[in-house]
């Protein structure tokens, strides 16, 4: 267990192009190192080999110019590693600045592991009656001394300050306990590489689990890639599928996203694609259909049950339902017949004698109000039949044509735009440049997918770009 006071410790702070540390690079390191020779501390810009960003320049206050003469990281990266290593390795949203050095140094050739602690999550234990726990907030609340924001050693002098602040203001046993519980190892498997584990980032995506012979074993979004996947692994495990994961695990893998639709649109995928075995098994679409409104013998309106595999149902109209199975479909008809006193016969779920004239079975009951027998006119029947049918109706694409649905990460370090067609996901692209003509067919309409995108588009600030595609009818559709 690491003491409130025990040495050597190193707080860290970094400035950089963006926020994904697999593509982005460090533009400025701040160390404030604590041993038993005392505090001191050590800075350095590094040049990047790669643009800034007008964005993060604006933030930073660091420019291209100003790291056009400054270090690589693999001309320092000798030197830090020396700072740093055996060091309680201490930063604010540790894991980010713990993940952009790791690669950093992996790009170098040199490895490099720390004990990390992260100070908002320290927060968070010794002050959960406050709702912010962001460095400006730490700064305001500790009355902490900052000379400037985003620059990588006065914002590491800031969480120094938090460090001796929350020592003169709380009892050291508080502490010990916050750290006890946050410097704990995590539990893992013992078929996982613990150097996988160091490396999963707090951000949104899809994290894959994979056993013996790389077979999929479990697929699961998050807002947090890091802490959910470690979920799996807690002492209290809640499922027993988790337990069977521990027991099959070797593996694990990540997909980074700008955001959660894009997290959610990549697990759709993948499970389709994968069958993971510790996933719910999911039902194809090759079932999927809906009712279809449309003009019956008698002058008034009847319903048809249409398949997605017959028709587009991104661009079909006059669709009720969606259903992922006939009989799901038949058995909700019969409830709206029900409910709204409305003709089986007329509806198609019963048949007359050939011939003959004779009421439905639901009429002698008073369950429909007698189109069957002539009691009641078709557009009468038609004017309830439309009323039930319409909180089922089938939601038309609101657009023109194909979309782009622009999808930015905190900082705008990440940006996706996913392709969305008649409600039919083709797929993202990291920028406009990157935006393809999709030639041949679209993937088919899918109900799950359908569901996400009707949900997302409801909300208030979504950033649509219209787009000019060359896509045809959707694969595995044969029209009549």
């Amino acid at each position: 267990m690491i003491s409130a006071l025990e040495l050597p410790l190193v707080f860290v702070d970094l400035e950089t192009t963006g926020a994904n540390a697999s593509g982005d690079r460090i533009t400025e390191i701040g160390i404030v190192e604590v041993s038993e020779h005392g505090v001191s501390e050590w800075s350095t810009l590094v040049n990047p080999q790669a643009p800034i960003s007008p964005f993060i320049q604006r933030l930073t206050g660091i420019s291209n110019e100003m790291v056009s003469t400054a270090p690589t990281f693999a001309e320092v990266a000798g030197a830090l590693l020396e700072r740093l290593r055996g060091r309680l390795f201490i930063a604010h949203n540790v894991r980010f600045d713990y993940g952009f050095l790791r690669s950093e140094f992996k790009r170098a050739g040199l490895d490099f592991r720390a004990d990390v602690l992260c100070t908002v999550k320290l927060s968070r234990k010794l002050f959960p009656q406050h709702p912010k726990h962001n460095l400006d907030a730490l700064v305001e609340r500790h009355q902490l001394p900052v000379t400037s924001r985003h620059r990588a050693l006065a914002d590491a002098r800031a969480i120094h300050a938090f460090w001796c602040k929350i020592h003169e203001e709380l009892p050291v046993e508080s502490i010990q306990d916050a750290l006890h519980e946050l410097l704990k190892p995590p539990r893992l498997p013992p078929g996982l590489d613990v150097s996988t584990v160091e490396d999963l980032p707090e951000a949104h995506g899809v994290y894959l689990f994979y056993g013996e012979n790389d077979a999929p074993l479990f697929i699961g979004k998050s807002s947090n890639i890091r802490r959910s996947a470690l979920a799996h692994f807690a002492a209290d495990r809640k499922h027993h599928r988790d337990t069977m994961i521990a027991e099959q695990i070797r593996r694990i893998a990540w997909i980074e996203t700008a955001g959660d639709l894009g997290a959610q649109l990549t697990e759709s995928r993948l499970l389709k694609t994968l069958h993971p075995v510790h996933n719910p098994p999911r039902k194809g679409d090759h079932e999927l259909c809906a009712w279809k409104l449309e003009p019956a013998d008698n002058g008034g309106m009847t319903v048809r049950l249409v398949y997605a595999r017959e028709l587009d149902f991104g661009t079909e109209t006059g669709l009720y339902g969606l259903f992922s199975s006939k009989r799901k479909a038949v058995d909700a008809l019969r409830e709206i017949a029900a409910a709204h006193r409305l003709c089986l016969i007329q509806l198609g779920l019963e048949h007359p004698p050939q011939g003959k004239r004779a009421s439905c079975s639901a009429y002698p009951h008073s369950h429909c109000k007698g189109l069957c027998v002539g009691k009641e006119a078709p557009g009468q029947h038609d004017i309830r039949l439309m009323g039930a049918l319409a909180r089922m109706m089938v939601q038309a694409w609101p657009f023109s044509g194909p979309v782009g649905i622009r999808e930015t990460a905190n900082w705008g370090s990440m940006m996706e735009i996913h392709l969305i067609d008649h409600w039919v996901y083709l797929g993202s692209v990291g920028s406009e440049q990157e935006i393809p003509q999709m030639p041949g067919a679209r993937p088919a309409f899918e109900l799950d997918v359908y569901k996400l995108l009707t949900h997302y588009l409801k909300q208030a600030r979504i950033d649509i770009i219209p787009l000019t595609l060359a896509t045809s009818q959707p694969e595995g559709v044969n029209p009549e």
